[in-house]
């Protein structure tokens, strides 16, 4: 069950408002409405919302005056700043005073819902807090209260309120953006934003803009100057998950950064000082990225010194009861299902699981496992039956790309054919968008939110792929 997220439109002219109001009704938003810059004001300093959405021009009290009393009043609120041609430098001064970031009017629809979008994430990340420990309620939790669970509460706290580069390293899915959320809501920037962003899930050609920003002219397409990520992060805390996966180059201009604390927006000369600190986070072995020469020397050097490895959920299992407990009862509030209980057999059952793809494997697991017992006591039976149903999947999954691959190698290798990597990318990107949009049924924003890349990269790709599938429910 998604949680309806809350807008402040901030919008005199009352057709423009009518028409932003449906659209991002539509999209599963609750949206509230104000004509003018000072009632607008009032009505967010009293009432609490995800995102506010400002136009620059207000009677009563400009947007850039807006932005700046709101900042200083809820400096983890996102607020989104629309203006028109001719005022780009007044909307950096806004980004200056604390906006999370601008549109310039006139505006593609998808273009306001993907950044609406990503600043709502950004909302939930600094706003939701993470509760540690073994008796939590919280739905932003790290559960366990093993003894390598102890020593992770132990270095968050230390390492929290120090002003250093941290790195999570741990397996996939043993819960590395909840710690950096965690370090970052018990340090001294907890009141500044905390931005995250995923290198893996960005191409490489638009990391850099993503993180840097970029001048007007600097590619094809930069129509306008764009803040980047770490200007959004200023005075507050930038989470680069999945750093291992990004490139050389990238890296090269990261390490300067690092050590310099000033960027240089792509095609820009004027170098901007920074004030973010950043926690980074892996799954990939970096020594042997090292030796292999796909991570440089001197950035691992730069990040490996206040480290946090986030143990595999195999390694303490001692705690899978609790959080099997926990999830159960976080999903059967989802799924309408009031105290639901687990036989012991069928807890010592997931107990004694390998849990390759760990936390967020054993989660998938318990949302089935509820759903198919429903209001019943969950058996042995129902868990045995998820189990083994899962690792079919997983399996035959696996078998059929490592089968692809192998034959696209073996033609490869007899003079075939060629480029093997992009033809296996675009496969496999041919069926996983495909798959995602069928799911969704046609609806883009839940898909491109699924994969967890933008609303614009979904649209890019199903293009791509001609994939255009009916949307039959465009609300979430």
């Amino acid at each position: 069950m998604s949680v309806k997220r809350t807008l402040l439109l901030i919008e005199d002219d009352a057709g423009a408002a009518d028409a932003l109001r449906r659209v991002l009704v539509n999209e599963g938003y609750t949206v509230s409405c104000e004509g003018r810059g000072d009632s607008g004001l009032g009505t967010a300093e009293t009432i609490n919302f995800d995102v506010v959405i400002s136009d620059l021009k207000l009677p009563g009290l400009d947007g850039l005056e807006l932005v700046k009393r709101l900042h200083q009043a809820k400096p983890r609120l996102p607020i989104i700043l629309m203006t028109a041609h001719g005022t780009t430098e007044t909307a950096i001064e806004a980004t200056k005073l604390g906006a999370y970031d601008y549109l310039l009017k006139p505006f593609e629809m998808e273009e306001l819902l993907d950044l609406v979008e990503k600043a709502v994430e950004s909302s939930r990340l600094m706003s939701e807090p993470v509760k540690m420990g073994e008796c939590v309620s919280a739905r932003n939790a790290i559960i366990g209260n093993s003894r390598l669970m102890q020593g992770i509460y132990k270095e968050i706290g230390r390492v929290a309120a120090k002003p250093i580069t941290v790195l999570i390293r741990g397996e996939t899915g043993t819960g590395k953006e909840l710690i950096a959320r965690a370090i970052y809501q018990h340090s001294d920037r907890s009141a500044a934003p905390f931005v995250a962003v995923n290198c893996a899930a960005i191409p490489e050609t638009l990391l850099e803009s993503e993180l840097f920003g970029h001048e007007r002219g600097a590619f094809t397409g930069a129509d306008m100057r764009r803040i980047g990520r770490f200007e959004q992060a200023s005075g507050g805390t930038l989470f680069l998950d999945e750093i291992g996966d990004m490139s050389l180059n990238t890296q090269a201009k990261l390490l300067r950064v690092l050590q310099e604390k000033y960027i240089h927006r792509l095609g820009g000369r004027e170098p901007i000082p920074i004030d973010a600190r950043v926690i980074a986070a892996t799954h990939r072995d970096l020594e042997k990225a090292l030796h292999d020469k796909q991570f440089r020397e001197d950035l691992y050097y730069r990040l490996n010194v206040a480290v946090i490895k986030t143990p595999a959920l195999r390694h303490r299992s001692e705690d899978i009861p609790n959080l099997v407990r926990y999830l159960m009862q976080i999903y059967g509030a989802d799924f309408d299902i009031e105290s639901p209980s687990i036989q012991p057999e069928a807890l010592q059952f997931l107990q004694n699981q390998p849990w390759p793809g760990n936390v967020r494997e054993l989660e998938n697991v318990v949302r089935q496992v509820l759903l198919l017992a429903g209001r019943y006591t969950i058996s042995i039976e129902h868990v045995r039956e998820v189990v083994a149903k899962v690792g079919e999947a997983v399996a035959g999954g696996n078998q059929s790309i490592a089968a692809g691959i192998g034959t696209y190698l073996s033609r490869a290798r007899r003079g075939e054919m060629e480029g093997v990597h992009a033809t296996v990318i675009e496969e496999v990107e041919r069926e996983l968008f495909g798959q995602a949009i069928e799911l969704a049924q046609g609806n883009q924003a839940k898909a491109a939110r699924w994969l967890g890349v933008s609303r614009i990269t979904m649209r890019e790709k199903l293009n791509h792929f001609g994939l255009h599938p009916g949307q039959s429910n465009p609300a979430d």
